[in-house]
């Protein structure tokens, strides 16, 4: 049950292509946001369909496959860990960033 603790699992479609960044230690971090889809029936009984966009982070083997292989609008399923840090703004202002950073990646759709 350990392994349950903080995993994510996601299906979506890619907004952008992939940020691929090679960092002075040699190390690949690719950065990329997918979508996910979610449909309804509203109390009229029209669908309705909300997008929620969520913020994927890979690392070395993963971000060269990532670099490889995807680009805006490709079908993956990721599985992961929900992770949120934060930073300082130009103003000065204390934002926080939630991310998904990936161990596995499987391609989906059409070649």
């Amino acid at each position: 049950m350990n392994t349950l603790r903080n995993k994510v699992q996601l299906i979506g479609n890619l907004g952008n292509a992939p940020e691929i960044i090679t960092l002075d230690s040699g190390k690949k971090l690719a950065k990329f946001s997918i979508a996910t889809n979610e449909s309804y029936k509203n109390a009229q009984g029209e669908k309705v369909t909300e997008t929620q966009w969520h913020n994927i982070v890979a690392w070395n083997k993963t971000a060269e496959i990532v670099e490889q292989y995807l680009d805006k609008g490709k079908e993956v399923a990721v599985e992961g860990k929900l992770t949120t840090r934060n930073y300082n703004d130009k103003d000065g202002n204390k934002r926080y960033v939630t991310e998904i950073v990936i161990n596995e990646l499987l391609l989906l759709g059409t070649k």
